[in-house]
């Protein structure tokens, strides 16, 4: 192939003249970066993707993990890339200094670890997980904890994973039965004994490092029920012995693979804790306070789902491009000569439509992605107490769609990638139907797109009376507004404004009615609510890179720039023709409060 994975040109688009992550620079934390330290860690990212990572990305398909002699099996290769992105410190990229890391913006990370999501995501998720470990370790563990696992995970000589689901549970946490009892004499204080099963660990069992570090939802005997009484607890596969100091296996047993359709190379486990031999965990934090420690994992987990759904998305749109400007078939209609050759397949315009469509969805949700990114940067080091509030809030409401909308409408994109390779799309000798099968895991990873969508009008559009909501309409409408005063983006921000009025209309209404029926029927139609968010959210999105591309374009450096800009502005315009309108038969149906689905019952199926 010869187009990269993503579009360099687009990342450098995104975060420097629509996102001016450049400007980061002036705030303390990232003093010591510049747009060329930057650069050279995004090179340095796609550099590794396609020589570490990418080669593998059909053979860890294949050779998808095994059990040899009671030992999980990868290929080679996935460790040596585990290796490399670890020794490249993007495991530790955003932390501190004084702990190994590269006091990296998170906006700048995240467009780095799209590179390896695109190249493999099996792969990378191996790294990605230990980084959220390390973040929990970092903000809530002790002291103690922080100086045994933190350079460990950071280095990749440790690798982590969460323990949440349980089998009858599945995403209702309050039921989960895992147990944690106090371990007493000749452990250290905060010690327990755990018991239970967890399933569908991503990473937990294998033999890519030296230790792995779970960190386990757990009840501790006597703990209220419910959420409120859930405990986080760091459990790791080997322990070091307190007298002798030797490393000693810890009860943490795998209890059988899980093969799925797709992100085959990353194991996927069940795992028997304290069934056989005495499995110790450290609480981390306060008792009963684990659930709120895990969302923090958790939701950076959501967004980093959202990314990987962009990558895969992205990459399939781009091989469909690389394979619709090589591929030679058939000729335009009109053309009456069947001696004239075969036209590259991009020159019949259904062919151009998909590409387009995919085109929207792929650099609309790379958009989404880093807009969240950069939010957690604001969130952070911003000077201004309310303007971090101001923030938080808006990232609040934007991950479910984050979480939901990429992977959502990425798989639609990657359908159009197969459709637009005929039936090489669909062979396993080409890259996309592996794209497809991995991207469909992303709609149910880290809680279903119907949970998103339950948490999104069941509790973030009410969150703080509101203010994620609020300050969202706020910086849609000065989007709007900014692209009516530019005539080739006139229409476009008056559609935007029609929109967001639509859109706000419809929030009220149903916050109104949820306020006056039961709570089942008043989220009933959740799930046509956050797609008419995420529509509206990503047509913002797009509208913003259109009035920068505009702005741009009577300036452009180069015919390819041009270029550039002229693609951005099409693809805001498909955007607004196309998809944009489908939020007012969404609204129409959430307006009328449509109980079709509802009222169905059991027996009539």
């Amino acid at each position: 192939m010869t187009l990269p994975l993503l579009s360099p040109r687009d990342i450098e688009f995104q975060l420097y003249e629509v996102l001016c992550a450049e400007t980061l620079t002036d705030r303390a934390r990232y003093a010591d970066h510049s747009r060329e330290t930057f650069d050279a860690v995004l090179s340095t990212a796609r550099s590794l993707a396609e020589t570490e990572l990418h080669p593998h990305h059909r053979e860890s398909d294949e050779h998808e993990p095994f059990v040899r002699e009671g030992k999980v099996v990868t290929p080679d290769a996935v460790k040596r890339a585990i290796a490399a992105m670890a020794d490249a410190g993007f495991i530790a990229a955003s932390h501190d200094y004084d702990i190994g890391g590269m006091q990296l913006p998170h906006v700048i990370t995240t467009a780095a670890l799209l590179w390896f999501d695109a190249a493999n995501i099996a792969t990378s998720s191996y790294a990605m997980l230990t980084a959220g470990v390390a973040n929990l370790v970092a903000a809530f563990g002790s002291a103690s904890q922080r100086e045994r696992f933190l350079a460990p995970l950071l280095t990749g000589r440790f690798l982590g994973t969460m323990a949440l689901t349980e089998a009858d549970a599945g995403s209702s946490l309050a039921d989960l039965r895992t147990r944690a009892t106090t371990a007493g004499d000749g452990h250290a204080p905060g010690s327990y004994r755990i018991t239970g099963t967890k399933m569908w660990i991503s990473g937990g069992e294998h033999e890519l490092s030296e230790n792995i570090i779970h960190m386990v939802l757990a009840r501790i005997d006597g703990a209220p029920p419910g959420v409120r009484g859930i405990s986080l607890l760091l459990v790791p596969r080997y322990r070091d012995d307190t007298e002798s100091g030797e490393r000693t296996t810890n009860g943490v047993v795998l209890g059988g693979l899980i093969h799925k359709m797709g992100w085959r190379g990353t194991t996927s486990t069940i795992l028997n804790f304290g069934e056989h031999e005495e499995c110790i965990g450290e609480l981390v934090g306060e008792a009963h306070r684990g659930l709120g420690y895990m969302f923090q994992m958790m939701n950076e987990a959501r967004i980093g789902v959202g990314r990987a759904g962009t990558a895969m998305g992205y990459a399939a749109y781009r091989h469909a491009l690389e394979y619709a400007r090589t591929r030679r078939q058939g000729r335009v209609p009109g053309e009456k000569d069947p001696a004239r050759p075969p036209v590259a397949i991009i020159e019949h315009p259904d062919v151009r439509r998909m590409l387009l469509a995919q085109k929207a969805i792929a650099e609309g949700a790379l958009s989404l992605i880093l807009e969240c990114a950069r939010l957690v940067d604001e969130e952070q080091t911003a000077t201004d107490e309310a303007a971090r509030r101001e923030q938080s809030a808006l990232l609040e409401i934007l991950t479910p769609v984050a979480k939901a909308w990429p992977g959502e409408a990425c798989q639609e994109a990657i359908s159009l990638a197969m459709q637009t390779l005929g039936g090489y799309g669909f062979a396993r000798e080409y890259p996309i139907e592996q794209y497809y099968r991995d991207n469909r895991l992303n709609p149910i990873h880290e809680g279903t797109n119907g949970v998103q969508a339950l948490d999104l009008l069941g509790r973030k559009v009410r969150q703080d009376d509101g203010a994620g909501f609020k300050a969202l309409v706020v910086r849609m409408r000065a989007v709007a507004n900014d692209a009516e005063s530019l005539g080739e983006t006139a229409a476009l921000g008056h559609a935007l404004n029609d929109a967001i009025a639509r859109l706000d209309r419809v929030t009220n209404a149903l916050l109104h009615a949820a306020s006056h029926t039961e709570p089942a029927r008043a989220l009933a139609n959740a799930s046509a609510y956050l797609d008419l968010v995420s529509r509206t959210v990503i047509a913002w999105l797009w509208l913003r890179q259109a009035a920068v591309a505009s702005r741009a374009l009577n300036a452009a450096p180069s015919s390819s720039d041009a270029d550039f800009y002229r693609g951005k502005l099409q693809a805001a315009r498909y955007w607004f023709g196309w998809e944009l309108p489908r939020t007012e038969q969404l609204a129409a149906l959430l307006e009328r409060a449509d109980a079709t689905p509802y009222e169905m019952q059991d027996s009539w199926f």
